[in-house]
């Protein structure tokens, strides 16, 4: 039986490489709207974090996925990852 490599991504928020199960991916869309990808596959520029509140505040407090989505996060996007490990 083959062995499947596990994808491995960069949180944005603590550099840690973990697999790609581990993380969310918040994604701006070719039309600029920024939206939580679960599947993984939306198209447009993507950052991850790691699955964790701390990690959530800590990128609202930073705006570090304003600077990797090159594009101003809204609330609401932060409101919905905090209802996401709920």
């Amino acid at each position: 039986m083959k062995i499947r490599k596990i994808p491995m991504r960069t949180c944005v928020v603590t550099k840690e490489k973990l697999p790609k199960g581990e993380l969310i991916r918040i994604v701006r869309t070719p039309s600029g709207e920024v939206i939580i990808d679960e599947t993984g596959k939306a198209n447009g520029r993507g950052a991850y974090l790691k699955k964790d509140k701390e990690v959530f505040l800590k990128a609202k407090k930073n705006k570090t996925l304003n600077k990797m989505l090159e594009v101003e996060v809204p609330d609401k996007v932060f409101e919905d990852l905090d209802n996401l490990l709920d």
